[in-house]
């Protein structure tokens, strides 16, 4: 560490860069230190806690539509204030009070409502009783008028939670999309570093030359440059907690953003310049009113200097209508007097807004976490984003949080995390001991795993109330090896297959264009009897697939096999799907080390694969038959192949039929007719003719197989084909 040095930088400017090239610090081991025990405290409590309830779960239910049940010491707290406002919601029951209702006319005519001072009353004999006694009068009596001047302060500066709550409340931009389009900004020169906490400028910060550079742009010049003539006022509210400071703009976009980009970028200008402005003054006039013994008011504001709200409109003060033709003791009539009925209304749904607030407050996550755990929520279908951006907990969210609440509450309080948060930070300060801290913590929740697992059939019951087991899920499709009864497709996320007679899940691939399908004719792998499907899915142009055995998918049966292989990696000779009866050569990438895997339900439009990259040959579109032979090719090692058509053959001098080496046979492999070779590893498809070295790669098409043992793995040099 003696010769490791830091720069630090929050812009990507010359002059930032420089000025921290030359000012290099010791990085801070007690700020690295507190770094490692976060990551590792995360991570180990949440794996531990996700895999038990994923794995405990997927295993009973069919219906949950989530691959992982995934638990978090910050993640799982977030959600909890999600479902915290819900149960608020389901318990919510609406209270009737009343309210005086009145309307004043003054001389001009003018009509206006003016507030009961008493507010709502919840009890109706109490409000008939007020009300009987002004019902009769036809009069109002103006008793008082007072004036007082108020003042709104500009915004503090600018950090990434206001960032992200301003883009979620008012532009509609997610939490995790704001940070993608700041750091984009960040990393164009736009914007300085995106992630910060600190809201108070440093004191030597540079205004002047953002204001110049922000005074040439057509939105924001005026503004800029009245800052710069009227003196920039340096806002009195804020903190520097010590990291970057905060979020500003670095350069004019000279109209190159567009799109959600140039509303975020545009906001932080404005949200700079307003900074850096007078406050927003306005006068306030209050009218009271009498009617009998029962006081009513009515207020004006009027706006004697926008200040900041000028630029920053959203915040402007509103006026209302100004009564200047009414004096003390003046008598107005009344226009309407009546009671009203209203009820209590349930709260609504937290927005991301409200939530990131809530999540500030209790110090859960840091300002770079705050979106990843929000929307790990919703990825993990624990609640749907709704109209407004308001976060509705599903049933899974639901079941889960109220599991944890009947087991354990501390597992989704925020008050637990905050305590670990305040020990990290004391690590960063140098207070606190990081190996103590650590062991604290995951002592800790070892014993709350322990508890957890011993009393997950509390939690169960939830689920069992809201979810389907994998008994009632699913659709008879397949035969099941074991007992030989079918096994169900389960559609819902985890996709998978369950025997009911067995009680054993299968996984299978998974993809968003991905498709599950049958063999026709019953195929079963030869070594556990499981009936063979087929899996395919959109790669690039074309389709991609191979079959694969379900059990072997989860059980590999053999050392060199992984899991979640499918028959195309598989090197079992007595199988007629494996890569050792259905592999034509080595890959034609030689960077690669896969097989050219021949799929046989591709027919009649015939392609062999790589079983590791994207290549595929389409070739003999139309023919009747390919098969291919034991023979090897005596100049490339590649297995030959025979093809044959019925009839109109666009093979050489019109030959029905074609027996030999794919690569070896120029008049074939060259014809674009007959072979394509395509790379499908880019979005826009590419013809890719291989030209390897003569040497060691025959005609310099195919691939001279390797290794020639039985045990030789599928996925490197091709494997010799039993005889």
């Amino acid at each position: 560490m003696r010769n490791v040095y830091r720069a630090r930088f929050s812009a990507l400017t010359e002059k930032d860069i420089k000025f921290a090239m030359n000012n290099l610090v010791r990085p801070n081991m007690n700020e690295s230190l507190s770094v490692d025990a976060r990551q590792e405290l995360d991570l180990r409590i949440g794996c531990a806690f996700t895999r038990f309830q994923t794995k405990y779960f997927n295993n009973k239910y069919g219906d949950l539509n989530s691959a992982c049940i995934s638990f978090g010491p910050c993640q799982t707290p977030t959600l909890g204030f999600c479902v915290k406002r819900m149960d608020e919601i389901v318990s919510f029951k609406p209270v009737p009070y009343w309210q005086i209702q009145c309307s004043l006319k003054d001389s001009n005519g003018e009509e206006f409502k003016v507030q009961w001072s008493k507010g709502s009353i919840y009890d109706r004999e109490v409000i008939n009783f007020f009300f009987n006694r002004i019902k009769n009068e036809n009069t109002a009596t103006c008793s008082d008028i007072t004036t007082s001047n108020g003042m709104k302060e500009p915004p503090q500066a600018l950090n990434t939670v206001e960032l992200l709550r301003i883009a979620s409340k008012n532009m509609g931009i997610g939490p995790q999309d704001t940070m993608v389009i700041a750091e984009h900004l960040y990393t164009h020169g736009y914007i300085s570093y995106p992630r910060t906490e600190t809201t108070q400028y440093p004191s030597q910060f540079d205004f002047k030359s953002i204001l110049g550079s922000l005074s040439n742009t057509n939105e924001f010049g005026r503004y800029a440059q009245k800052v710069l003539n009227e003196g920039i006022r340096r806002p009195k509210r804020g903190e520097d907690k010590g990291d970057h400071p905060p979020i500003t703009p670095m350069k004019e976009d000279n109209g190159k953003l567009s799109g959600n980009q140039r509303r975020i970028y545009e906001y932080i200008c404005q949200h700079f310049i307003g900074s850096l402005m007078k406050p927003c003054k306005y006068k306030t006039k209050n009218l009271i009113f009498n009617i009998c013994e029962e006081v009513f008011t009515y207020s004006t504001k009027s706006v004697e200097d926008p200040g900041y709200t000028e630029i920053m409109t959203w915040q402007s003060v509103s006026e209302l209508k100004t009564l200047n033709n009414i004096e003390k003791e003046s008598v107005l009539d009344v226009k309407s007097l009546g009671i009203v009925e209203k009820q209590t209304t349930a709260p609504e749904y937290l927005t991301e807004s409200e939530l990131i607030t809530q999540m500030e407050k209790y110090g859960i996550g840091t300002d770079a976490s705050i979106p990843v755990h929000i929307a790990n929520i919703v990825q993990r279908n624990y609640v749907s984003i709704e109209s407004g951006r308001k976060l509705v907990p599903t049933k899974l969210g639901v079941s889960l949080v109220h599991g944890y609440w009947k087991i354990d509450p501390e597992l989704v309080l925020p008050s637990m995390r905050s305590e670990v948060e305040e020990q990290l930070n004391l690590i960063a300060k140098g207070q606190a001991n990081y190996q103590s801290v650590k062991e604290h913590a995951l002592n800790m929740f070892k014993m709350k795993f322990i508890y957890f697992t011993e009393n997950i059939r509390g939690m169960d019951e939830l689920f069992e109330d809201s979810f389907t087991t994998l008994d009632a899920c699913g659709k008879p499709f397949s035969r099941c090896g074991k007992c030989l009864r079918f096994m169900k497709l389960v559609d819902s996320k985890p996709q998978r297959l369950h025997c009911n007679c067995c009680n054993e899940s299968y996984n299978i691939p998974i993809s968003k264009t991905g498709q599950i399908k049958q063999y026709s004719g019953d195929k079963r792998c030869p070594i556990d009897q499981f009936e063979i499907l087929y899996f395919s899915e959109n790669v690039g142009q074309t389709i991609k697939g191979y079959p694969f055995c379900p059990n072997c998918f989860n059980n590999p049966p053999f050392e060199d096999m992984n899991k979640k292989d499918g028959c195309n990696k598989c090197p079992n000779v007595s199988c007629e799907f494996s890569s050792i009866s259905c592999g034509l050569t080595n890959c034609l990438n030689p960077d690669c080390g896969g097989i050219l895997y021949y799929d046989k339900l591709t027919k009649p439009k015939y392609k062999i694969s790589c079983n590791l990259c994207p290549i595929t040959i389409e070739l003999f579109k139309g023919a009747n038959n390919l098969k291919i032979n034991d023979k090897e090719c005596l100049i490339c090692g590649s297995n030959t192949i025979m093809v044959d058509y019925k009839e109109s053959s666009p093979l050489p001098d019109g030959a029905l039929k074609f027996n030999g080496c794919l690569f070896c046979s120029s008049e074939v492999y060259n014809n674009s007719t007959l072979v394509r070779v395509k790379d499908y590893t880019r979005s826009i498809e590419n013809e890719k003719k291989f030209q390897y070295s003569r040497g060691n790669r025959g005609r310099g098409r195919g691939g001279k197989r390797g290794g020639h043992s039985r045990g030789k793995s599928s996925r490197g040099s091709y494997v010799k084909r039993g005889n």
